[in-house]
């Protein structure tokens, strides 16, 4: 019986390979798109131009103030309902990268802005007196260290993200957890759901994992 379920859960697996193909694609899409954007977010936050300012607050305030799966929605059915675009199949991966993106963009910028702020507004002048520019102290002397202090906050973000994929069953796009929940109603079998489970920690864990290698290799003052 134990041989047999093991051959059950490998098979569940491989029919589940796509899926997890598409979660990773989902992951890394999500970090490459939304990572650089709360950047230029976390600038506008910081603008000391007060209509930007607030543009830019209120953007983060909606994204981290509503569901993502509503914000899914919105982005893929929006585009009909507003302006009466059919909606394709194609398009449904396109909504997904663009939801995931903007609502961990607004995340990325507040702990991206919480770094740049607790740095002492000493060593910017002691950069100007070495003659750099504003750019450049920020590029050369700011950034580095902002990414060392805000490297544990990041990590827990990335690691939510591994788990939120699986809101893109909401808009049935057929990434893993969508199969696995298919698989599982048309088998009557809660051993699809157990895959996802072990898919999601083990990713997770390597995630962790490397996280915490490039943590204890920008740690170069201890």
């Amino acid at each position: 019986m134990k041989a047999q379920g093991a051959m059950a859960l490998g098979e569940i697996f491989q029919q589940l390979l796509p899926g997890m193909g598409r979660s990773v694609s989902i992951f890394l899409c999500t970090l490459v798109l939304s990572m650089p954007l709360g950047l230029v977010i976390a600038f506008g936050r910081m603008s000391k131009c007060k209509p930007v300012n607030w543009i830019f607050k209120g953007y983060i305030s909606i994204m981290r103030g509503t569901p993502l799966m509503l914000q899914l929605m919105v982005v893929y059915f929006g585009p009909f309902f507003i302006f009466g675009i059919k909606i394709t199949d194609s398009y449904r991966l396109y909504a997904v990268l663009i939801a995931f993106a903007l609502n961990y963009a607004a995340y990325f910028a507040e702990i991206y802005r919480g770094g740049i702020e607790s740095m002492a507004h000493g060593q910017y002048e002691a950069a100007r007196l070495l003659g750099y520019n504003r750019a450049q102290t920020f590029v050369k002397i700011i950034l580095p260290q902002v990414i060392k202090r805000i490297l544990p906050s990041v990590t827990n973000e990335v690691i939510t993200l591994v788990k939120d994929t699986s809101l893109s069953f909401a808009i049935a796009y057929l990434e893993m957890f969508t199969m696995a929940k298919a698989l599982a109603a048309s088998q009557r079998s809660v051993l699809p759901f157990i895959a996802a489970a072990i898919f999601y920690y083990v990713f997770n864990l390597l995630v962790a994992v490397v996280m915490e290698g490039v943590e204890k290799k920008l740690s170069y003052y201890r």
